[in-house]
C-alpha cells in the first residue's frame, strides 16, 4: 500500500470507525433487555442483598483472643481455645421436694471409687475425703438441704416449705459457673479419720466382693443389674448394707431417702423382684441412720399428739418416710 492509500485509511478510520461501534453497543443492550426482562428485576430486586461466594474474604470475621472485647463474658470457656459446652436439662422426681439436673457433664470423676457422693450438711462440704466447692455453694442456698451426686447428674433436695421458683435460677447459676469455670466439682484429700463425711464416700456396696457366698453375689448382681438404673432414673442410688435371716438390708440414697413414696419402691419394686428370682430372701427392710431415727421418733410423737387432739375418731396419716416396719405390702 502506497504512502497516500495509508493515510486515506487512517483518514477514514477516524471519521466513520467509532459510529458503528456505538451503534452494535447500543443495540446489544436493547436486545439484552428485550431478551431478559425477568433476570433484569431479579437484579434490581436483589441488589441489595450480598454475593453468595465460597471466597475466603466474604467469611466472617472471627476476633482472636486478644482482639476479644474486655467487657464480654465468655459463657463458653476462657479463650476460643478452651471451650465448654453447657446445657443444663432438669428432671422432676418422685419426690416433689427434688429436681434431677444432668449438666451435660461428668461430675464424678472417672475411675471414682463409688456412683454417688451425698452432702446432707455445710461440714460435709468441705471435710475429707471428697470435699466439693459446688455442693458447699448449693447448700448455701436458702432452702436446699441436700446435694447428691450421682455419675452424671446432680439432685437437690429442698426443705418442703422452700418454693422452687426461688432456688432454681440460683441452682443453675451455681452449676453453670462450676462447669465452665473447668474446676473440679469433687476433690480428693487425705482422709483423716475412718469415717467419711460424705454418705457414700467408700467403696460400692454393690461392687464384687470374693468374700460374699452366693446368695449374697445374687443379690447385689440383681440390685446393680435391674435395679439401681432405676432409681438412678429418679435421681438416687441404693446401698447393700446386708443379708441375715432371709432379710435384704437397704439403704436409699439422694431423691428416694426423703420420698414418701420409698415403701412402694421397697415393698412392690425391690422386695418383689428379689424374692422372684432368689427364693432365700424373705423381705426386705429399709435401713435407717441415725439422724433419721430420731426424726422419724419425732414425728411419730408429733402425731401421736394431733391424734389426741383430734379424738379416738381421727384416723393415722399416711406411711411416712422410713416406715417401712409398719407398712403393709
Amino acid at each position: 500500500m502506497s504512502t497516500q492509500q495509508a493515510s486515506r485509511y487512517l483518514i477514514k478510520r477516524a471519521i466513520f470507525g467509532s459510529a458503528p461501534v456505538a451503534r452494535v453497543s447500543e443495540t446489544s443492550r436493547l436486545t439484552a433487555t428485550r431478551a431478559l426482562p425477568s433476570a433484569s428485576r431479579s437484579f434490581h430486586n436483589a441488589r441489595g442483598l450480598p454475593a453468595i461466594t465460597s471466597s475466603e474474604s466474604r467469611r466472617r470475621p472471627t476476633l482472636r483472643p486478644y482482639q476479644q472485647p474486655s467487657g464480654i463474658m465468655r459463657v463458653n470457656g476462657s479463650s476460643p481455645g478452651d471451650r465448654r459446652t453447657i446445657f443444663i436439662q432438669t428432671e422432676t422426681t418422685p419426690n416433689p421436694d427434688a429436681l434431677k439436673f444432668l449438666p451435660n457433664h461428668r461430675v464424678l470423676p472417672e475411675n471414682f471409687p463409688t456412683p454417688f457422693l451425698e452432702y446432707l450438711s455445710p461440714r460435709s462440704t468441705v471435710a475429707p475425703p471428697h470435699p466439693s466447692p459446688l455442693a458447699s455453694k448449693l447448700l448455701n442456698v436458702d432452702g436446699v438441704s441436700s446435694v447428691f451426686y450421682g455419675p452424671d447428674f446432680i439432685t437437690v433436695t429442698k426443705a418442703s416449705d422452700a418454693n422452687w421458683a426461688h432456688i432454681k435460677p440460683e441452682v443453675f447459676s451455681l452449676i453453670t459457673e462450676a462447669v465452665t469455670s473447668g474446676e473440679n466439682i469433687v476433690n480428693t484429700v487425705e482422709r483423716t479419720s475412718a469415717e467419711s463425711a460424705q454418705k457414700g464416700g467408700g467403696e460400692d456396696t454393690l461392687g464384687y466382693n470374693e468374700e460374699d457366698d452366693e446368695v449374697v453375689g445374687m443379690i447385689k448382681e440383681l440390685l446393680e443389674t435391674r435395679i439401681r438404673p432405676a432409681i438412678q432414673e429418679d435421681g438416687g442410688d441404693i446401698e447393700f448394707r446386708g443379708f441375715k435371716d432371709g432379710m435384704v438390708y437397704l439403704k436409699l440414697r439422694g431423691a428416694c431417702r426423703t420420698c414418701d413414696s420409698s415403701t412402694v419402691t421397697l415393698k412392690n419394686g425391690i422386695e418383689s423382684m428379689l424374692m422372684h428370682y432368689i427364693e432365700e430372701v424373705k423381705g426386705v427392710h429399709q435401713v435407717l441412720d441415725p439422724e433419721e431415727e430420731i426424726s422419724m421418733h419425732e414425728f411419730a410423737k408429733f402425731e401421736e399428739k394431733l391424734r389426741q387432739q383430734k379424738g379416738p375418731q381421727a384416723t393415722a396419716s399416711a406411711v411416712g418416710k422410713g416406715s417401712l416396719d409398719t407398712a403393709e405390702a
